[in-house]
């Protein structure tokens, strides 16, 4: 859904994004003899931990999976403490045939490469961080992440033949599949390199979105502005070396910025915010006339005159994406 009024910046709402990826998925299930079968682990009694299992069941039943949600510790009894029995679980899931996928957020390295479906575990991880998209199956069995690495200068766009895509983090994934359709990815430019040319600052250098977001922007060639309370980091591709001495797949490289937040901003053609607090707003003035706004928090960091036109009666962000989520009930105009 887009909507936008005579003056303000475009309001673009997930589902539109979401969509036909969505079909996509339902399309293949369609094809498979046995629909597999996901399990997500609910260890805490929090309201936050049990709408997201409850979200990500209900969204996974409308997609065709089967979705199991195993509650142990507090979950399950509020007299046991937050993880009790957790590890146990996810043994017991390892070795169940029946189970094809597992969603945990607390012992993430006990669950098994073949059945993590949200890229967290450290092969994953590692594969990300040094932009290696491809994998052989086989690979994952090893007690060890991988280092030796073949590499090229082209990447391909499809997987090689008896190779299958690495598994991403979902919700980095998913801001970057908002970014394309958005049209910040280049199509016109080389696979790997699409966002070649965009400076981009995401704020909150969180482990599982903001930290793994920038290098998946930066590994794709952006300019990267990665903000956290206590420091700016810029991340950036490494330029191409001569194949006969290069070691490693081309990747981002990391150091220290000396710009402050509002000099990023001011340069930025996408602001990327997943702050946790009601608290934190980006500052409309201090944005860049024209920029691509993200809010990923469950808290909106944008305040409300985000798609206004400023005191040169110019648009100050000409599109606004106010959450990832693809439930539309979840999407509210701020």
């Amino acid at each position: 859904m887009v909507s936008l009024s005579l003056g303000e910046g475009v309001l673009l709402s997930a589902d539109s994004i979401a969509l036909p990826f969505r079909e996509e998925i339902q399309n293949s299930l369609r094809l498979l003899q046995d629909v597999p079968t996901l399990m997500g682990i609910l260890s805490t009694n929090s309201k936050p931990s049990r709408f997201y299992a409850e979200f990500t069941k209900k969204t996974c039943e409308e997609l065709g999976f089967k979705f199991i949600l195993k509650q142990v510790g507090s979950a399950l009894d509020p007299s046991l403490p937050d993880g009790e029995n957790v590890e146990e679980a996810i043994i017991e899931a390892n070795a169940d045939p029946s189970i094809d996928g597992i969603m945990d957020q607390y012992l993430q390295q006990i669950v098994s490469p073949l059945k993590d479906v949200e890229g967290l575990h450290a092969k994953f991880h590692y594969n990300l961080y040094h932009n290696i998209r491809y994998i052989q199956p086989a690979s994952l069995m090893l007690a060890n992440v991988e280092v030796t690495e073949s590499f090229t200068n082209d990447t391909p766009e499809e997987p090689p033949v008896g190779s299958v895509k690495s598994i991403l983090p979902c919700t980095p994934l998913a801001i970057v599949k908002c970014l394309e359709h958005i049209g910040v990815y280049n199509k016109l430019l080389r696979y790997g390199d699409r966002a070649y040319g965009k400076i981009i600052t995401v704020i909150n250098r969180s482990e599982v979105v903001g930290r793994p977001l920038a290098a998946l922007l930066a590994n794709d060639g952006a300019r990267v502005f990665s903000v956290d309370i206590d420091s700016i980091q810029e991340y950036t591709k490494r330029p191409a070396g001569p194949q006969s001495t290069q070691r490693y797949h081309l990747r981002h490289v990391v150091r220290q910025s000396t710009f402050t937040l509002e000099e990023c901003l001011m340069q930025s053609d996408v602001v990327v915010s997943a702050v946790p607090s009601s608290n934190y707003k980006v500052e409309t003035t201090k944005l860049k006339d024209g920029c691509i706004c993200i809010n990923v928090s469950s808290e909106k960091n944008f305040k409300k005159d985000i798609r206004e036109k400023n005191v040169i009666d110019d648009l100050k962000v000409s599109l606004y994406v106010p959450s990832i989520d693809y439930d539309s009930k979840v999407i509210t105009d701020i």
